[in-house]
């Protein structure tokens, strides 16, 4: 038998493996199209400083005996609005606010977790991931997290577009910018939270920026480019999961390295921006003159 009619035969067999397939496809959808946001309103290190600043709350809830689901957005949502705060009301820009405020709250959440050594409780996997621990009610909310993302950006895919292309216009049109930026962190802030049983806390920026940047390298048209970092999305999902299950490897790196592969492939090898393509493209021309 194959290895992959053996990771098929494994996955018809067992619901555990249903269920983390259907979250790393899930995750992976929506990580890819909000990502496309974050990557075109140059916000990556604002992904990275939500996915981050979710750890502090994942442990106070836990804690408390709340979901760490809500501890995780609230503290996300925080995270965002006072960097908001401090680079508007201060002479510190929002590089500097986003570093700072970021590293604290994940240095919080590290001394939190350090301080439940002793009771035998283990939040590590928050940070690195564990899709195949993924339960029925981790499936559950990561399906309504996802179908609640994905309603959001139809409903406010115009002023979402208008925004991230020509704020100055989309405000002198009455769009609301500053709401749109801080619905988008409220949607970047569900997505990490969703997205913290299969990748973890560390790897999830890189689902957020790297099926974006691939399908960004691919096409100029950002109705294309949702699709194409869905799709990336989904793929190293299915990949990864296939990778970690048949040899025995950790899911949320795997998910993360397939992806990784599918942009160096692009970087290298796409028909417009790949340094490959341009190569042989400027010689042919050499050679034409």
């Amino acid at each position: 038998m194959s290895d992959i009619s053996m990771f098929i035969d494994q996955v018809m067999r067992y619901t555990y493996l249903q269920q983390a397939l259907v979250a790393a496809i899930l995750v992976g959808i929506i990580c890819g199209v909000i990502g496309c946001f974050i990557i075109l309103r140059g916000m990556a290190l604002m992904g990275d400083a939500i996915s981050h600043a979710v750890l502090p709350g994942v442990v106070i809830a836990y804690m408390i005996g709340a979901s760490f689901f809500v501890g995780a957005t609230i503290t996300g949502v925080l995270t965002a609005l006072a960097i908001g705060y401090v680079s508007q009301n201060s002479r510190i820009k929002d590089d500097s606010a986003i570093g700072i405020m970021f590293t604290a709250a994940f240095a919080l959440g590290i001394v939190l977790i350090t301080g439940l050594r002793g009771t035998g409780v283990d939040l590590w996997h928050i940070l690195f991931g564990n899709v195949l621990a993924v339960s029925r009610s981790d499936l559950f909310v990561t399906v309504g997290i996802g179908a609640f993302v994905l309603l959001m950006i139809v409903i406010f895919y115009r002023p979402l577009l208008l925004s991230t292309f020509d704020p100055i216009m989309a405000k002198a049109t009455g769009v609301p910018v500053h709401l749109i930026h801080y619905l988008l962190m409220l949607l970047l802030s569900l997505v990490t939270v969703a997205s913290l049983k299969t990748v973890g806390i560390v790897l999830v920026v890189a689902m957020l920026i790297t099926p974006g940047a691939t399908a960004y390298l691919l096409t100029d048209r950002l109705p294309v480019m949702l699709m194409l970092s869905a799709m990336f999305g989904v793929v190293s999902a299915v990949v990864g999961m296939y990778y970690s299950v048949i040899y025995d490897v950790a899911s949320g790196a795997s998910i993360v390295l397939v992806a990784s592969t599918l942009f160096g492939l692009a970087f290298f090898f796409s028909p417009k921006q790949g340094i490959v393509t341009k190569r042989l493209r400027s010689r042919k021309v050499q050679k034409a003159s």
